[in-house]
């Protein structure tokens, strides 16, 4: 049995500067890195990383980008059987900026990603049946995610939805497909169309979600820690207390995990623990992928820091 992440595949190109700039504002850089990223093939190496068997479906370039993709995706070793090369296009690139605080904003040039298509999901379907979850985010073309998920619902795998970047409204199919829906907290105002920063509007938008048609509601919330709903319970997972360095894949660090960890049978409750120890320790180092924790890394610190975890049941 595998994993399966159905997603985007981009080369991140990193500026880190003391803050970030206004509109119209020019400010000096401390440094400059390249690294692999891709909301997908982000979350093809968390879980790959701490032992999962996974595949990546999706697109590169057939450019020089592309091939560092594909390296790097290998050593880390995620499956790449179905990732196809496009002819004469450039790979996805995301271009970063990170401050001082670990903030950052994300300009996302979608590249190879945008070329995923009906052969792609051809791919998906003979992956199915030995798959245990279905991973997708919303940096391909949203006809293709609806494509994918309903795949996934028809084989009876489970779908694990993360909105990013988040539209203002996402097809009411898509929900009613979906499994787990996991915002963070501005892609979860952006969809409800409120602020969400606190659990008494958690819990209002987890509400809205639900009743669109997603079975289980996933807030992340940094350093709050982990809001989640269900029809019959809600709960809050604390945030592990971590310095940060760069968020940036904190967020598929999260999902990466808590795939895992229903990989490996465990609970909502410990699958969360899972999602929100990958996301501490992810914040904790520069880069996307460099970033992702090592099984050993990630039981070492669970060994330590889980006790520390207090589960708010019920919370108001």
């Amino acid at each position: 049995m595998s994993l399966i992440v159905f997603g985007s595949i981009n080369i991140d190109l990193v500026a880190q500067t003391t803050r970030l700039p206004h509109t119209g504002e020019t400010v000096l850089g401390t440094s400059f890195f390249t690294v692999s990223g891709g909301k997908g093939a982000n979350q093809a190496v968390a879980a790959a990383k701490l032992g999962i068997p996974t595949y990546l479906i999706g697109r590169v370039g057939d450019d020089d980008f592309g091939q560092t993709l594909l390296n790097s995706l290998t050593e880390a070793n995620v499956n790449i059987d179905f990732v196809t090369v496009t002819p004469n296009t450039g790979s996805g690139v995301a271009i970063i900026a990170v401050d001082e605080n670990a903030d950052n904003t994300i300009i996302v040039v979608s590249g190879a990603n945008g070329c995923v298509d009906e052969t792609d999901i051809d791919r998906l379907k003979s992956l199915l049946p030995k798959a245990t979850a279905l991973l997708l985010q919303l940096e391909m073309p949203i006809d293709v995610n609806i494509a994918a998920a309903k795949a996934a619902k028809e084989a009876g795998v489970r779908v694990i939805l993360d909105p990013a970047p988040a539209p203002d409204s996402l097809p009411d199919e898509l929900y009613h497909l979906v499994d787990f829906i996991t915002p963070n907290e501005t892609e979860a105002s952006r969809l409800v169309g409120f602020p969400v920063n606190d659990q008494e509007t958690c819990l209002k938008a987890a509400k809205i979600l639900l009743d669109r048609g997603a079975s289980t509601a996933v807030l992340k919330l940094g350093a709050k820690g982990v809001f989640c709903a269900t029809r019959t319970e809600h709960f809050m997972v604390p945030a592990f207390k971590i310095t940060p360095v760069d968020t940036v894949a904190a967020g598929d660090a999260f999902n990466g995990a808590m795939a895992a960890a229903f990989h490996e049978g465990l609970s909502l409750q410990e699958s969360l623990i899972w999602g929100a120890a990958a996301g501490a320790l992810a914040v904790s180092k520069q880069g996307a992928q460099p970033s992702l924790p090592s099984r050993a890394t990630f039981e070492a610190f669970l060994q330590t820091n889980s006790a520390k975890i207090d589960l708010d049941t019920d919370a108001p």
